[in-house]
């Protein structure tokens, strides 16, 4: 058994590496060249990269394939790029776009590792010949007893990518290493300066890698021109308060830019897309307490059908820890209905909701889902 679990030799087992460009993917690919692995590294171009080339923070375009290119070379690996534009637009950004305008927020970087890096590219990889495709992320796997692997959260908790990867499903983790998860950040980088590589200091990548300047208003107004509309923005007690410009402009739980005067502070609790129309409210109208998700993926071991009143933790958002919830599986909608042990605020539809089998800083991921409608403590009271 290698270090990969993998019953072969290292020099008789071929790793693709996804090399994005960055520290991580470098040093990826640096040890398991040092461990003796047949590496090839490959590199996605995902988007218009004469937008990105010199931005600070960005990945997957411009000097980031430049970047990772120096790397292979350093290492002494092959290594490609694949022209995934087409892909990515229509799978990643044709899709944030259409969600922001049904009023959600969604996040780019699910349906990224989702539909491209964990679905298109482990196809490329097995038809180059690999054992295994690696990445960079912070999230580690594991061998369970009885075959197959299960996902956990990485040792380093600041670093922390599980939030991203809820979608892997249990083919994909089985072709599926993540070197990194048990290894903090800090000794990270100074592998990659051990190495040689010369992006050993580059800053990390911001999540939303196509947005320029973190702008994605202006990225969904020059995709979807005649399909934001301005409309009200409405008190919950029925109370007309001014007007926007376009829905995509707002999030649930937000208020800062309403740019509205009521007397007390204001927060977004909810979208209307339909009349175009921003609904705002005090910080308690907020609080969730159910989440109804859709299009679940399931990593537990017992059939998310079975599942009744299932003790969890979730996550609704990447930037918070799991909090205690209970899980329970509806087969009348075939839906997952998340119980929060305590109401969270800021909710919103389009997010994801990552279940956990604890809240435990090494917790399992069971899986998780894109949270679709939420229920708040106003309503249930009402």
């Amino acid at each position: 058994m290698n270090s990969l679990d993998l019953h072969k030799a290292p020099e008789d087992t071929r790793v693709v590496v996804a090399m994005s460009g960055g520290v991580d993917s470098s040093v990826v690919a640096a040890l398991l060249k040092r461990d003796g692995y047949d590496v090839v590294g490959i590199t996605l171009q995902l988007y218009d990269h004469g937008a990105a080339t010199h931005r600070r923070g960005a990945c997957c375009a411009g000097q980031d394939i430049h970047d990772a290119r120096r790397a292979a070379e350093t290492i002494g690996i092959p290594h490609y790029v694949l022209d995934y534009e087409d892909r990515f637009r229509e799978a990643v950004i044709d899709r944030f776009a259409d969600s922001y305008l049904q009023g959600e927020t969604p996040i780019p970087c699910v349906e990224c590792n989702r539909s491209i890096k964990f679905r298109d590219l482990l196809t490329t990889a097995q038809d180059l010949g690999a054992d295994v495709l690696a990445t960079g992320h912070y999230v580690a796997s594991r061998a369970l007893p009885g075959g197959g692997r299960a996902l956990h959260r990485a040792l380093d908790p600041a670093r922390d990518q599980s939030y991203f990867l809820y979608a892997t499903t249990p083919r994909q983790l089985d072709l599926l290493r993540f070197p990194l998860g048990e290894r903090p950040k800090d000794e990270t980088r100074a592998l990659a300066k051990a190495f040689g590589l010369a992006v050993a200091d580059k800053p990390d990548s911001q999540d939303i890698c196509f947005v320029p300047q973190g702008r994605y208003q202006d990225v969904i107004a020059r995709l979807r021109p005649d399909a934001v509309r301005p409309g009200e923005i409405v008190h919950l007690d029925g109370r007309r308060l001014g007007r926007h410009d376009g829905i995509i402009g707002f999030t649930v739980g937000q208020r800062r830019g309403l740019n509205v005067a009521a007397g007390e502070p204001l927060y977004v609790v909810r979208l209307e897309p339909g009349e175009a129309r921003v609904v705002v409210g005090p910080r308690e109208a907020l609080a969730t307490s159910v989440i109804r998700l859709a299009d679940p993926n399931w990593l537990g071991d017992a059939p998310l059908s079975a599942s009744r009143d299932l003790p969890v933790a979730v996550r609704v958002r990447s930037t918070r820890e799991p909090r205690p919830a209970h899980l329970t599986w509806n087969p009348d909608t075939d839906s997952v209905e998340i119980t929060l042990a305590t109401p969270e605020d800021g909710v919103s539809p389009g997010q994801a909701c990552v279940i956990y089998a604890d809240d435990g800083p090494r917790a399992r991921v069971l899986g998780g889902g894109t949270i679709r409608r939420v229920e708040t403590e106003r309503l249930a009271a009402a």
